[in-house]
């Protein structure tokens, strides 16, 4: 009898097992043949396939993505612009590999630079970069991967900005996807990443033609990044990530064994992620969420509204397992109109998953001690008619 309660505890905690794994190739049908894999959906950071996801591989060009993050890092918080000069160095112009042809002493804009960057995989747009964001490119190095610690990127070192080959430069595919969410706080980089073709003129008289490594640019349907990469070490690398009907959905691909294997198995996760998943429009800016009652008869409320929209990416079936919290600040003795009331929350597995702030919607008064008193009288008067 102990042992056959044995074998079924076992198998209670085989099957729950199972159940918490991540999906893999068997239950999607998917085959990638590179040598690591992930689609994750970047609003949640869910992961719905992986393969090989710690394994710790030359990533080549996509290295970049972190040069643009902190490029972009920068720009947004103001430390920089996109109209500020840089001086391209003897070092950048001597790169070698994918370029954007830079001359030693050229002088090009922090945007220009960040197009060499996101559409040619210009080393030399690289370095320039990171010399002008750090003084050197092994200063920038060490930036990069403080950066890389902070985001609980465990499986990567830099060694360099470009992805160039060197011993001891490695990352993983999950640690690209992480990186990859973070650039895609901003947005702006999509501008640049999504371009196919650009060409730069100014100040040259022989343009700078810029073509997009990242193909499915151009091919796949809604896809607007992020960047490729390939080394005689690394193979074929790709963070790619695009967007459909409002959802958007990120496959990484690291070690594939050509090209065409590489874009193939990333269309493949992304088609697979937007065949699991909608986008939802759970609240309207503006709209009426609660009427709040301010005395007993109910005379006295103002009308809770969302400050902002709230757009959910679901799971296909599973809208009905959005819940929503509901939570007000203190009770004030009088209330402006557009005051901050509180806030809206909806939950999906128990998982915050969005929320909007409430504000109030006219000038109102909560009653004080005499209007108490004076209902109190009228209901009296009323009560002996």
């Amino acid at each position: 009898m102990k042992k056959k309660l044995f074998l079924f505890m076992g198998l209670v905690v085989f099957l729950m097992l199972q159940l918490s794994l991540p999906v893999m190739a068997e239950e999607t049908g998917i085959t990638v043949d590179a040598k690591s894999a992930l689609l994750m959906e970047p609003s949640t950071g869910k992961i719905l396939y992986e393969k090989n996801i710690h394994e710790k591989l030359a990533p080549a060009s996509v290295t970049k993505i972190m040069t643009m993050l902190l490029t972009m890092e920068a720009i947004d918080s103001g430390r920089i612009k996109l109209t500020d000069k840089v001086v391209a160095s003897e070092n950048a112009k001597n790169m070698g590999g994918s370029s954007m042809i830079l001359e030693t002493g050229e002088v090009r804009t922090v945007e220009e630079l960040l197009k060499g960057i996101a559409i040619a995989s210009g080393n030399d747009a690289a370095v320039a970069m990171g010399e002008f964001l750090s003084g050197s490119e092994g200063a920038f190095a060490t930036d990069m991967n403080a950066r890389a610690k902070a985001l609980g990127m465990n499986d990567t070192t830099f060694k360099n900005c470009t992805g160039l080959s060197a011993p001891g430069h490695v990352s993983s595919a999950y640690d690209i996807a992480i990186m990859s969410m973070e650039l895609l706080k901003h947005p702006a980089i999509l501008k640049y990443s999504g371009t196919y073709m650009e060409t730069i003129t100014e100040g040259r008289k022989t343009p700078i033609g810029l073509v997009n490594h990242n193909k499915l640019v151009r091919f796949f349907k809604g896809c607007d990044g992020l960047k490729t990469g390939f080394t005689d070490d690394a193979k074929y690398c790709i963070s790619a990530t695009a967007t459909r009907d409002g959802v958007r959905m990120l496959s990484i691909v690291v070690g594939a064994p050509d090209y065409k294997v590489r874009n193939r198995d990333a269309s493949m996760l992304l088609n697979y992620g937007f065949s699991r998943f909608d986008h939802k429009a759970i609240v309207i800016k503006d709209a009426d969420m609660k009427k709040v009652i301010l005395d007993k008869d109910g005379k006295r409320f103002y009308i809770a509204k969302a400050k902002d929209g709230v757009n959910l990416i679901v799971e296909k079936g599973s809208i009905n397992n959005i819940t929503n919290k509901q939570i007000f600040l203190a009770d004030k003795k009088s209330y402006k109109k557009g005051d901050i009331v509180g806030q809206w929350e909806y939950y999906q597995d128990g998982k915050l998953c969005g929320k909007t702030l409430l504000y109030c919607d006219r000038d109102i008064e909560r009653p004080g001690l005499l209007d108490g008193i004076k209902d109190n009288f009228k209901k009296l008067y009323k009560n002996s008619i």
